[in-house]
């Protein structure tokens, strides 16, 4: 057993002790070096302009800062490492800036900031990047849906409630279902990045500063939208993480489950979906299977998003309305790695879907059992029988338990068969035609004209009016994408001219 003292003896006497250090600062620092170190530069670069085109920094000063400031930035973060003499990856580029320039010019890099309103701002930034970089996947997605929509909007299928065959659907019918869910999951993706954008800096510790600076002109050289007026929510505010957060579990849970769908309809029993031949593995020792591991990986992917979302979220609630290390650090890796993950499932979805093939004929065929029609029926004798309603849907439940009872399917009825069974319950006739058209799965997609139904022409109105919708989304996105990339290269104009000069 380890003494008491044999350990102190190990751990030293000063701040930081050897366990701190093994598993919190080396942990954190590479976190940090991993995820934040091209956002701390931005920060630093947009900062000194502000500073000298308030004349808080003299130009010459701020050229030389600048300076050492795009020096140590090309550093390559990945050849950093955790270094005791430093607390963080802030304080460690804080020291090697002050290399280049002296320490009183690094300095003078931070007047009027904090690490607080610094430290929140890096979160937005990469934040920023990670929600961007999904919904462009996202959008991916939302194409190749449409395409396959447009492709399948007569291709009949047999739809599940409580997971038994129900009714005849097509296959358009149930994808659209899928890309108004992701529609709306991207909507929530917009919501949250309008709430991540937004700028943080020259709140300070939280109360900000007595130097005359300019909060607003460091959030247009940082591209965020706007300002966080309040500079204590500027700090103490943590919704972007929880809405970030609930945007990415809303769309994993929701692919999830459809995901599990597709599964299902790969497997040899269901057989009517073919993944294509990159996207499935052969197993070792039973060569006859083709396992679909990218929608199998999808799923796990998707478990795990909605878990690191989640923690994200567990560690924020409870927590005291300021700053704290609980929103920070220790937290953001678990939001960016969500995002991550998210994003490989969405792409991996994407490239099964864009390249799957559907079993047409296979699909039809099992709309025509389990008298999946059967609520035709009960339709046809309220609409043009004039049948009691509730009369027409016992007539129809009384044929399917014939069915079940005598392991029938309706096409294997005759009308003398089902003329009886009507019959025994109401006085009213069908004839052959009627009988045929109610045990027709086409037929049945084809009488479903209402707005939202699985007629093929109204599929191809929804995606159509989709596929507008989504082009509208694809320009917003390119636009911002162009913003962004805009400011980045204005700031940086600024900062060469000011060291030029």
């Amino acid at each position: 057993m380890l003494s008491k003292d044999d350990f102190i003896k190990s751990e030293g006497n000063t701040f930081p002790g050897k366990t701190y250090v093994d598993h919190l600062l080396r942990p954190v620092f590479n976190d940090q070096r991993d995820y934040l170190f091209k956002q701390m530069f931005y920060i630093h670069r947009a900062h000194v302009v502000m500073l000298t085109e308030q004349v808080i920094l003299d130009k010459k000063e701020a050229a030389t800062i600048l300076q050492g400031v795009e020096i140590v930035s090309q550093t390559d973060p990945q050849t950093l490492q955790y270094d005791l003499r430093f607390e963080d990856l802030f304080f460690m580029m804080e020291y090697k800036i002050s290399e280049l320039i002296g320490p009183d010019l690094a300095g003078k890099m931070h007047i009027a900031r904090s690490r607080n309103d610094m430290g929140v701002a890096m979160y937005r930034l990469v934040l920023r990047e990670h929600i961007l970089t999904l919904l462009q996947s996202s959008m991916l997605l939302a194409d190749a849906l449409l395409e396959q929509i447009n492709e399948h909007a007569e291709t009949v299928i047999t739809a599940y409630t409580h997971t038994q065959p129900a009714q005849p659907t097509t296959l358009g019918h149930y994808l659209t279902a899928v890309l108004d869910i992701l529609l709306r999951d991207i909507h929530r993706l917009w919501s949250a990045y309008e709430t991540v954008n937004r700028s943080p800096m020259g709140a300070a510790a939280l109360a900000t500063t007595g130097f005359p600076i300019n909060r607003k002109r460091v959030c247009e050289l940082l591209g965020f939208s706007e300002l966080i007026e309040n500079s204590y929510d500027a700090i103490a505010g943590a919704d972007y993480l929880v809405e970030s957060a609930t945007a990415v579990l809303s769309m994993m849970v929701n692919c999830g489950r459809w995901i599990q769908d597709f599964l299902q309809l790969v497997t040899r029993e269901y057989n009517l979906i073919k993944v294509a031949d990159p996207y499935v593995q052969i197993s070792s020792i039973m060569p006859q299977k083709r396992n679909p591991v990218s929608i199998e990986h999808s799923r796990s992917l998707a478990s795990s998003s909605v878990g690191e979302a989640l923690a994200a979220i567990q560690m924020i609630h409870n927590t005291p309305f300021g700053d704290i290390v609980d929103t920070e650090d220790d937290l953001q890796p678990h939001l960016y790695r969500s995002y991550e993950k998210a994003n490989r499932v969405i792409r991996l979805m994407h490239a099964v879907i864009r390249t799957m093939e559907v079993n047409k004929e296979r699909a039809l065929n099992q709309a025509k059992t389990s008298c999946i029609t059967i609520t035709e029926l009960a339709d046809e004798l309220a609409r043009d029988k004039n049948v009691p309603f509730r009369m027409a849907h016992q007539i129809a439940s009384s044929i399917a338990k014939k069915c079940s009872l005598e392991k029938m399917e309706l096409s294997e009825l005759t009308l003398q068969n089902v003329n009886e069974e009507i019959g025994k319950l109401y006085n009213i006739l069908l004839w052959q035609e009627e009988w045929e058209r109610i045990i027709c799965p086409v037929q049945f997609v084809k009488c479903r004209k209402i707005q939202g139904g699985p007629h093929p022409d109204e599929i191809r109105r929804m995606a159509k009016e989709r596929n507008e919708t989504l082009c509208r989304l694809s320009n917003k996105l390119a636009d911002e994408k162009n913003r962004i990339l805009f400011t980045h290269r204005h700031l940086s104009e600024i900062v060469n001219k000011t060291i030029n000069n």
